[in-house]
């Protein structure tokens, strides 16, 4: 379960401001929702999108004993 700042807070905020969970949330969030967004929710998700590539992607390049290769947002 996500346990963070809401949309109407992090809309209020720039991107570069939100933290990693909360781009890799909203982004899975908006992604599945995606064929019923409207104009507003797709210019959204398209920030959040340039916002994760600007900050190289969510990848991790390696797993260790605590931590796997997804970024968790929850």
């Amino acid at each position: 379960m996500y346990v963070g700042r809401d949309m109407t807070e992090l809309s209020m905020t720039s991107k570069t401001d939100w933290k990693d969970a909360e781009l890799a949330y909203f982004h899975h969030s908006l992604q599945q929702v995606a064929p019923y967004l409207n104009e507003e929710g797709t210019s959204m998700h398209r920030e959040i999108i340039k916002e994760i590539e600007a900050r190289g992607g969510m990848q991790r390049d390696e797993a260790d004993w605590t931590h796997g290769t997804e970024v968790k947002y929850d």
